[in-house]
């Protein structure tokens, strides 16, 4: 896990390291920057496998790559098809290099994990970003130089205007951009699954392997345990692999997410830490969060808050954890789908949810954990576990009156896990933690109606963007302080859960 930052068709190595300064949190281990005849490619490094080895930038037969992920199935991959090459380093980026030189553009396909990484090979250019967009990749142009870097803060001073590299895509400077992935297959084929029971066992063997594939590191890895059904069924999986993990809470004072995670971190024998904030706290870090998090959507904001603490938490003991991110969006969890009472309905808003995640709480997550150099994993979002749910017939997963969201994964795991957890109701992160409401008593008190108004009539004027309420104002104030509102409002994601 790392931040990239490059150019194209420039060899100006000074505003490569300037866009670095900004990404040395995502990499604290080692930095790199290297040009060729044709392009600069810079790297920060948190190094997670093949410690010793694996800097960056990397040099192979006189192409470059800078990578930011982790590709779970590399070993696999190398020894298919690399089985008759000498590598230097047991690192997943050589692979990728290699990977790229022996098969062209088309080697994405192979790949497991997530991803985004720029290869400079002669006088071309490739870029990839993973499936989902679980990792960032952000573009601008500069005269006749193609800039792209992990975030948006380091294109900040080079560029006046950015686009978010789509996801599941290649670009390659020849051949142009290509979307490889689409995990839309239309309409769930019926009969792929003739009972619940028999999609009940698949859901467990996916998310099984899924946790397996991310337990690779050769650095401590821990769990994101709040005590809903997501992260206390990947903390399960975990468990069943390892001898010893550790669990990780945060919360305000009282608040249901600590109490939940204390019970089920007992009930797993895991060395369990929690971390309680104030709404002062809160207040102090907000700037913080803001910063690193680029965004001003309120929901993601709220969320975020308590995703800091955590990630301060998990980085005095681990560089690696496992989360329940996505669960939610395959499984229908948010209460407004509720609403949703038609399985053709339920289906769509599925994929919109599942579509948007990269500029939403996958936005969130990455940007929270490596505020800290935490790399943060996504079970769930495995391309596996992806097309498992979405083959499930959608009416499996409406909700009936006074019955919680997402029966079909809870009565997965109901025989493995204590049944206050199997029955505990969906609660946002930022609920169960108890911030979701400090914050916008806190924007309350800090905008007078007038100045709202004014706002909310520019916002919709200038960037067709409909401010909702105060809170989205002052998150958005705070952010405009650090970037410009150009480069803000064009890539900012809405929360589809308030």
């Amino acid at each position: 896990m790392c931040g990239i930052a490059g150019a194209y068709r420039t060899t100006d190595t000074v505003r490569i390291e300037r866009m670095l300064d900004r990404l040395t949190h995502r990499g604290p281990d080692g930095q790199g920057v290297i040009a060729t005849d044709t392009g600069v490619l810079g790297h920060t490094r948190l190094a997670i496998i093949d410690l010793q080895g694996g800097r960056q930038p990397m040099e192979h037969d006189g192409a470059l790559i800078c990578f930011n992920g982790e590709i779970y199935n590399y070993r696999i991959l190398r020894d298919r098809y690399l089985r008759d090459q000498t590598l230097k380093t047991d690192s997943d980026t050589e692979v990728l290099l290699r990977l790229y030189r022996t098969l062209g553009p088309g080697f994405v396909n192979l790949l497991e994990g997530m991803f985004a990484f720029a290869i400079l090979d002669g006088d071309d250019l490739f870029l990839a970003r993973d499936p989902i967009g679980i990792k960032p990749l952000y573009l601008a142009q500069r005269d006749h130089t193609l800039l792209f870097a992990s975030e948006i803060k380091a294109l900040a001073l080079q560029a006046d205007q950015v686009t978010t590299f789509p996801p599941g895509t290649w670009y390659h400077s020849r051949f142009g951009s290509h979307a490889y992935y689409e995990f839309a297959q239309g309409w769930p084929q019926n009969g792929v699954f003739e009972t619940v029971e028999r999609a009940k066992n698949a859901i467990r063997a996916v998310l099984r392997s899924a946790v397996h594939k991310r337990l690779l590191a050769d650095v401590p890895v821990g769990v994101s345990l709040s005590g809903g059904l997501d992260s206390s069924i990947i903390a399960l999986l975990a468990c069943a692999e390892l001898d010893h993990i550790e669990t990780f809470a945060v919360g305000m004072e009282g608040s249901e997410d600590l109490e939940a995670a204390r019970r089920m971190a007992q009930y797993l024998g895991t060395r369990h830490y929690e971390y309680v904030y104030t709404r002062a706290e809160m207040e102090a870090v907000l700037p913080d969060v803001i910063y690193y998090l680029e965004s001003a959507d309120p929901a993601l904001v709220r969320s975020a808050v308590p995703n800091y603490f955590l990630a301060r938490l998990a980085s005095e003991r681990v560089k690696v954890i496992l989360t329940g991110e996505g669960a939610d969006e395959l499984y229908a969890g948010y209460d407004y789908m509720r609403a949703l009472t038609t399985p053709e309905d339920l289906h769509r808003e599925l994929e919109i949810a599942i579509r948007e995640l990269h500029r939403t709480n996958l936005q969130r997550a990455d940007r929270m954990f490596m505020a800290f150099g935490v790399e943060g994993r996504v079970p769930f979002l495995d391309v596996e576990s992806i097309a498992l749910a979405l083959s499930l017939p959608p009416e499996w997963k409406l909700a009936a009156p006074g019955e919680p969201t997402k029966m079909l994964l809870r009565e997965a795991f109901a025989s493995d896990l204590p049944e206050s957890i199997v029955q505990r109701p969906k609660q946002k992160f930022s609920a169960g933690a108890g911030s979701m409401y400090e914050l916008a008593r806190v924007a309350e008190e800090r905008f007078d109606d007038q100045t709202f108004a004014r706002e909310r009539q520019r916002l919709m004027q200038r960037w067709n963007y409909r401010l909702p309420n105060k809170e989205a104002l002052y998150y958005l104030d705070t952010l405009r302080a650090v970037l410009p509102e150009r480069l803000i409002m064009p890539e900012m994601g809405v929360s589809r859960s308030l």
